[in-house]
């Protein structure tokens, strides 16, 4: 299978659908288990990128979420966000066809701020996900 020549089918998809055009690929087995676009702008979606489309359909057809012997393949390197959902679903290889311009920036302004609360409430959270882990291991 000529995957490079798929992911510039699928990129000139996007730019016709005035998208980035980006696309992503996941092979399981040697095999094509997932395709997908960037959608960001069609569906008014801020997780409609290629890799993390790639990855939901991926899951759905193989039944799990764990993508640990998968490859992904895509045309542009993942951004931040793809990166972290791409390291949850365990996929240990991406290959890309080009790097991101030194130029682009990645968005980078939101803050975080842990609440403060009583300790009462904080210690029955930290309770609960010990023993939600806890259970998991048992199985």
């Amino acid at each position: 299978m000529d995957y490079i020549n798929l992911m510039l089918k699928l990129a000139r998809k996007a730019f016709k659908k005035n998208e980035i055009p980006v696309a992503a690929l996941i092979i399981h087995n040697q095999k094509i288990v997932a395709q997908a676009i960037n959608s960001r702008q069609l569906k008014n979606d801020v997780l409609g990128h290629a890799e993390i489309s790639c990855i939901k359909k991926a899951s759905r057809r193989l039944k799990r979420w764990n993508l640990a012997d998968c490859v992904m393949i895509t045309t542009l390197k993942p951004c931040h966000l793809c990166q972290s959902i791409i390291t949850a679903s365990r996929i240990k290889k991406v290959y890309y066809l080009l790097d991101k311009p030194v130029e682009k920036k990645e968005y980078d302004k939101t803050t975080y701020e842990q609440l403060e609360v009583i300790n009462s409430v904080e210690d029955e959270y930290k309770l609960m996900l010990r023993k939600f882990f806890e259970n998991k291991r048992k199985k």
